[in-house]
């Protein structure tokens, strides 16, 4: 069972906040106060464009994977404080004149916190604009790295290599004394330890779900009262290179649980990036959101509610 996609929002709740892919809605909750309301919808990005096409359920498999993320980092011995409120749009006390329906399975009510401009980057593997600038030198955002490792190959150590946060385009990699002079470098530290501590449990669980977490990226935001917590999306395919794991370290990069298949039907298609991407094909997109379902069943073990 599916439902329609959905591809903006435009709901009685002041403007929204629209990112590449989620809808933001400043919102005074009865039930939990002042709160963001954050909707991931269907869109889908390709090299910096938000492409005509959506993905059926995208949004879904985003939320229904973040949510399970939060709840597991909450839990154990070293518990992630996270933004999360809820996911049940019946209990945010939501006006009455919003339409629910849509909001299902793809809406989470968080805390609102002051975001730490950064993007707190961990690499465990060999790919990406990291796969490039190690074949040209040596090093991995700076961070220098032994000769002789492949493509697609395990570094040494998971690293942590930061990025501003663009408000468009590419986000841009900077060294960790770049970050630590711009917000301090005790806040610095903290936020490395504590990257480098959810990634090390992320991949611990995806490694026993038969997936490879190569990298990721977190956003991390502070409450009024100073608590540092875990926000935005969590170690879900659209922030994270997940690979199966039968395909790593054989010599090449392996294929994500993302959208792949879109990166490569654009690059075949003859669109020059420069001009509005073209429409995807249907079975482009079919094959992109099973990729997308088939991470969400294997990491959280089924897939978003309603949907087949």
């Amino acid at each position: 069972m599916s439902t329609a996609a959905v591809t903006t929002t435009n709901l009685p709740l002041g403007p929204p906040v629209r990112g590449k892919v989620r809808d933001c809605y400043r919102f005074d909750s009865p039930t939990f106060g002042d709160a963001l309301l954050i909707v991931s919808t269907d869109r889908i990005s390709a090299f910096d464009w938000i492409l005509p096409t959506p993905i059926p359920d995208k949004g879904k498999v985003l939320t229904a994977i973040s949510s399970f993320w939060f709840d597991l980092l909450a839990r154990g011995p070293r518990p992630v404080a996270h933004h999360l409120l809820s996911t049940d749009v019946d209990a945010m006390g939501l006006p009455a004149d919003v339409d629910r329906e849509p909001l299902r399975g793809r809406t989470m009510l968080v805390k609102r916190a002051a975001v730490i401009p950064f993007e707190c980057v961990v690499r465990g593997w060999l790919a990406g604009s990291g796969l490039a600038e190690y074949r040209r030198a040596g090093t991995v955002c700076g961070v220098p790295l032994p000769a002789g490792l492949a493509p697609g190959g395990r570094l040494p150590a998971p690293i942590f290599t930061p990025a501003t946060k663009a408000a468009s385009g590419h986000d841009e990699n900077v060294s960790f004394d770049v970050m630590a002079e711009a917000i301090g470098p005790a806040l610095a530290a903290e936020l490395r330890e504590k990257s480098l501590a959810v990634y090390a449990r992320g991949a611990e669980h995806a490694a026993a779900r038969g997936i490879v977490l190569a990298d990721t990226k977190f956003e991390w935001g502070r409450l009024p009262d100073g608590t540092l917590i875990l926000v935005d999306e969590v170690l879900t395919p659209d922030s994270s290179r997940f690979w199966p794991a039968a395909a790593a370290g054989t010599g090449r990069v392996p294929d994500s649980f993302d959208k792949q298949f879109v990166r490569d039907w654009l690059e075949a298609s003859g669109w020059g990036k420069a001009s509005p991407p073209p429409e995807l094909p249907a079975d482009i997109v079919a094959k992109t959101r099973e990729k997308y379902l088939e991470a969400c069943r294997l990491l959280t073990g089924g897939p978003p509610a309603g949907v087949s």
